[in-house]
């Protein structure tokens, strides 16, 4: 699937909005493909009001939303060891009230938790607002949203 920006921003209010917890949600692109800005959204969805910066230099962030839910958002990216996600408190991730979503996951691999959806974003050629986005399911996680269909008459 393609989605522009616009609509990349529309689906992930959706999620934030349907996501039922505890809800893993797995980001994999490289950078600039998207991550932060679903992230925002998928916050934003979810009842968390105000600024999201990327959690890239904290490594992670945590939100309560208007919702009762906490969102926690997890930059991996400048993790060099996978024993380093203890000191983020990985091993307590995902408790009821928990939407977790993560970028760079990959520096978890053999980590991962069982029940998640990871999504892929990735650059269209030619088109800076553009983005393909893949969805994968891991085990039996919480409902995650479809895509938003456009309808042109």
């Amino acid at each position: 699937m393609i989605l522009n920006e616009a609509e990349l921003i529309r689906w992930g209010k959706s999620i934030g909005a349907a996501a039922r917890t505890p809800l893993f949600v797995l980001l994999r692109g490289p950078l600039g493909a998207g991550k932060s800005v679903l992230a925002r959204s998928i916050a934003h969805g979810a009842g968390v009001e105000g600024d999201i910066p990327s959690p890239t230099f904290n490594l992670v962030f945590r939100y309560p939303s208007s919702r009762g839910l906490e969102v926690v958002h997890l930059d991996l990216y400048r993790l060099s060891d996978p024993d380093e996600l203890w000191e983020l408190g990985w091993q307590e991730l995902g408790d009821q009230d928990e939407l977790v979503l993560v970028e760079w996951p990959e520096r978890a691999e053999g980590m991962l938790p069982e029940h998640r959806w990871e999504i892929t974003l990735g650059p269209v050629s030619g088109d800076r607002e553009a983005r393909t986005v893949s969805v994968s399911r891991f085990g039996v996680p919480q409902h995650l949203p479809g895509f938003p269909v456009s309808v042109s008459l």
